[in-house]
């Protein structure tokens, strides 16, 4: 499936003439070919991390989830002090009861859940991981408190199970260490089928559970409204993959050490293109279309926003456009790659009734300049600096992480800053991001080819730096009528 952009009138271009471009990006939407969501979910059965995963923070993880079918759980969650999953800290076991209750009104495609915790125990895997965690337990006085569950450092032993929360007994010291797995509250499973070749396609089944917060703080109120990297189910996962076995075999006594990968250099010149739609919190869904050209340290960007967890319903697209400065190694995400961005340019193009009668319905040069807006024509919103229906403000600057990898069939992957969950701009150096959202896949097209609209006017110079493929947008209620796009953001 080409990942083929739609024919846009490009706004001040004189006698109505159109741009077409066509990217030749060779790319698989698996949620537009074979993808299917199960409904109800049907959880059984084990559940396992395909690679090493980064929450904010950063933390560094693998799960193994095991569902059965009397509604109780076994979880195990890995925790590592680098970002290959290499060198294990501790892990904890997590077992519990889960009830799914009833179809998300909020996020279409996930279902609501409830759970109830009766075990969470940790095993040290090194004496200086103990330490850790003991210093973070005495950040509160919750924590002081539970501190002497955990034996002092000289007394530590390899193997050694410390129980954390005992809902028989009463006692419950996680909520001082910031744990939670309000990740069960959220619910989504989809099967898609794999192409093999010189072989039947290959059943892929995939758990989707709820996004972690990216503010430490607030992890124990929120609630998810969007979803974390995929858990694969260890019978019908994804091949290659050399994490999964040593992933399924793990406990928390024999932690899995994930193979070394090569760790590559930030190549930003190119096309790249989501490998499917993306979900964010506050219900948004979109893909996103990126190309870089590093002689020029500038970029450009399509992001395709939808109604619906599929991506077959569009909402509105902007275009945007701008510069980014020198990369420098993270001292605090091992293995990222910390970039400013800026955006100096961007355009819209409703694409459905709801978001054309939002815009119409705005004062008056709020997006754009003066003139009507049609469901399909896009429009320049460059000379008025904004578009304040949709939260976008220019010029914008950003501090990013990205980080490449190659993926098991050799794909380049580009993974971006997650964005923080309270729909915010990382708008400061230390408001930078310290996770990752899903990885775009490098596809193909010369970088140096523009994906934009022409430009009819200078755009505003201004030296390299922030802001970024990630223009917030949060879509403000006018009026009763689009209640529903008011919930979109921009991310």
């Amino acid at each position: 499936v080409c990942f083929a952009a739609h024919t846009s009138e490009a706004a001040g271009t004189t006698g109505g003439g159109r741009l077409h471009w066509e990217p030749h990006c060779q790319q698989p939407l698996p949620d537009r070919v074979s993808s299917t969501a199960v409904l109800p979910p049907r959880l059984d059965g084990p559940w396992i991390s395909t690679g090493c995963e980064v929450r904010p923070g950063p933390e560094f993880l693998t799960r193994s989830y095991t569902f059965y079918p009397d509604r109780l759980f076994r979880a195990y969650q890995f925790y590592y002090t680098d970002p290959s999953c290499q060198e294990p800290a501790h892990s904890l076991l997590i077992k519990g009861k889960v009830r799914l209750r009833r179809a998300s009104w909020v996020i279409r495609g996930a279902t609501e859940a409830d759970y109830h915790l009766h075990k969470v125990g940790i095993v040290f895997h090194s004496r200086k991981a103990l330490m850790d965690v003991a210093g973070r337990l005495n950040w509160t006085r919750a924590g002081r408190n539970c501190a002497p569950r955990l034996p002092p450092a000289r007394a530590w032993q390899p193997g050694a199970l410390y129980e954390l929360l005992s809902a028989r007994a009463g006692r419950d010291c996680v909520a001082a260490l910031g744990f939670t797995m309000h990740e069960l509250s959220l619910v989504r499973v989809q099967r898609h089928l794999q192409p093999q070749p010189a072989a039947a396609p290959q059943l892929v089944e995939e758990l989707y559970l709820g996004d972690i917060h990216t503010d430490w703080a607030e992890r124990q109120q929120y609630r998810p409204t969007g979803y974390q990297h995929p858990l694969q189910s260890a019978l019908h996962h994804a091949r290659p993959c050399l994490a999964c076995g040593l992933v399924a075999s793990a406990d928390m006594h024999h932690p899995p050490a994930l193979p070394a990968q090569p760790r590559l250099p930030l190549r930003l010149d190119g096309r790249w293109v989501s490998a499917g739609c993306e979900v964010r919190p506050a219900v948004l869904f979109l893909t996103r279309l990126f190309a870089f050209h590093g002689p020029s340290r500038s970029w450009e960007g399509y992001y395709h926003h939808f109604s619906d967890p599929a991506c077959r319903q569009p909402t509105f697209t902007v275009f945007a456009a701008g510069r980014y400065g020198r990369a420098t190694p993270s001292a605090r995400v091992h293995g990222g790659t910390e970039l400013m961005f800026e955006v100096t340019r961007a355009h819209v193009t409703p694409m459905d009734q709801v978001t054309t009668a939002m815009l119409n319905f705005s004062e008056p040069s709020s997006c754009g300049g003066p003139g009507v807006w049609s469901v399909g024509t896009e429009r320049d919103v460059t000379a008025t600096n904004r578009c304040l229906p949709l939260g976008i403000r220019l010029p914008h600057v950003e501090y990013e992480l990205f980080k490449m990898e190659r993926d098991a069939l050799g794909q380049n992957l580009l993974f971006i800053g997650q964005r923080p969950t309270d729909g915010s701009s990382p708008d400061t150096p230390e408001k930078r991001p310290t996770s990752y959202q899903a990885p775009l896949v490098l596809c193909g097209g010369e970088a140096r080819d523009s994906l934009g609209p022409p430009q009819h006017s200078p755009a505003p110079r201004k030296p390299p730096g922030g802001g970024g493929p990630g223009l917030r947008v949060a879509l403000l209620p006018l009026l009763p009528l689009i209640l529903r796009a008011a919930f979109l953001q921009w991310l």
